[in-house]
């Protein structure tokens, strides 16, 4: 799959004057609208210590990789608006999620517009940020503090960088996971030391889990009935960084006990991290949105909430209900369908959505999935027959390549005949066949 190319009009720099550690971030993103904006924040870092921290731990996700994608150099996406400013980015191989939340009182300065970008992680600039000292001052400027008039005679460093569509796919799945996620533990400083001083050296292959013992932590290869897994349990040693300086972690598990989250708190910021089931497979390979976007969304619907929501503003789907006289029924598909598209985040701790203008193109996100195309093709060829339709039930039969499938849909589950089903029992989202049937039913 081919790799979107960005151009940035300048590189992020990090300079000292008079005392002051002044950092600038450059930006870049595909909606030419948000590319305009100058600068999106210009303020003080009130803990710049522990920024940096998360920043640098940041930079080691997106440039790791632990699936058969070789690492290579990204940049994560920055979220301003809202008195908040958010980071996130995946690991090369799709498997780690990362985002730092800059809580207001993170921060001091002034939002000049809101919006969701691409910024430029630099060497340079990582490098000094390993030089930040707890007392000093350091300013921030996402985008450019003024505008830059480029004519012919000045001469503009650019950098080229490539965003995998992976990273945009996963941004459109992993939100679904943390909303299916509780909360399993919270360990403080002194428990987060203990437990991750048992983690094991090196690839250790198989699955491990966080138990508790007699009031102690500890990674087992024992599954227990409160035990939260870990695959690829070599990946967490991406927080090795921030661990001594958080205040206490929080453990997050799916439904499914196949994801995790660990979300470390400052105080004033937290650095969330998620792992997809096992090293060797990516969030964005999973298929969990596709249950939700078997209706389209319509393009105004988008448009509309646009116009309405700034980045990081809490999405709720109730009050928007009202103020806008739209039917709870149709807010809930629009809740689903805007999630699984990306245009939702979600908050762990707080357990609500946060809406989020993607840099990419609408058009863009809705083509990335194979197998929805691939559903919507059979239903548009009549390849779907129902042979029953009753309360809780549902039969259907559905064309494949020189043979009838079988989808069941009951009380004991979803299941189709084919070889996907067969494989990964729906592990890895439901097959085209079932989502086939599921767009035919409505």
């Amino acid at each position: 799959m081919t790799d979107l190319q960005y151009q940035y009009s300048g590189v992020s720099t990090y300079t000292k004057e008079k005392g002051i550690n002044s950092l600038v971030l450059a930006h870049q993103t595909e909606i030419e609208t948000v590319n305009n904006i100058p600068c999106f924040f210009w303020g003080t870092l009130t803990d710049p210590y522990v920024t940096a921290k998360c920043w640098t731990t940041i930079a080691k996700v997106v440039r790791s990789s632990f699936g058969p994608v070789p690492p290579s150099l990204r940049d994560p996406i920055v979220s301003a608006g809202t008195e908040r400013i958010r980071f996130e980015g995946f690991s090369s191989c799709n498997g780690v999620y990362v985002r730092l939340d800059m809580k207001p009182e993170a921060i001091d300065g002034e939002f000049i517009a809101s919006g969701t970008t691409n910024v430029d992680f630099n060497d340079p600039m990582l490098n000094a940020l390993n030089s930040i000292q707890k007392n000093e001052k350091v300013t921030l400027a996402v985008g450019q503090q003024d505008v830059q008039v480029i004519t012919g005679k000045t001469k503009v460093t650019e950098k080229k960088v490539t965003l995998p569509m992976r990273w945009i796919k996963g941004l459109t799945s992993v939100q679904l996971y943390l909303a299916d996620m509780d909360l399993k533990f919270e360990l403080n400083k002194i428990q987060t030391i203990q437990l991750f001083q048992t983690l094991p050296k090196g690839n250790v292959k198989g699955d491990f889990f966080i138990t508790k013992r007699a009031g102690k932590f500890m990674f087992s290869t024992l599954m227990t009935t409160d035990g939260v897994r870990i695959g690829g349990i070599h990946r967490l040693r991406l927080l090795d960084g921030v661990l001594a300086i958080s205040e206490k972690i929080f453990v997050y598990e799916s439904a499914d006990k196949q994801t995790c989250a660990i979300v470390c708190e400052f105080g004033k910021m937290q650095l969330l991290m998620a792992f997809s089931p096992d090293a060797y497979r990516g969030f964005s390979g999973e298929g969990k949105a596709l249950e939700h976007m078997t209706e389209d969304v319509p393009v105004e619907w988008v448009y509309g909430l646009n116009s309405l929501l700034k980045s990081n503003e809490t999405f709720d789907p109730t009050l928007l209900s009202i103020e806008h006289d739209i039917d709870f029924g149709t807010m809930d598909q629009l809740t689903s369908s805007l999630s699984s598209i990306g245009l939702l985040g979600y908050d762990l701790t707080g357990r609500n959505h946060f809406y989020r203008q993607l840099p990419f193109k609408t058009e863009r996100i809705l083509s990335l999935n194979p197998r929805l195309k691939n559903a919507k093709k059979l239903v548009d060829n009549e390849e779907v027959q129902i042979l029953r339709n009753e309360a809780g039930y549902v039969e259907a039969n559905v064309k494949g390549t020189g043979v009838q499938h079988k989808v069941v849909m009951d009380h004991q589950g979803d299941r189709c005949t084919c070889e996907w089903f067969t494989a990964y029992q729906g592990k890895r989202g439901i097959c085209k066949h079932m989502l086939a049937v599921k767009m035919a039913l409505q």
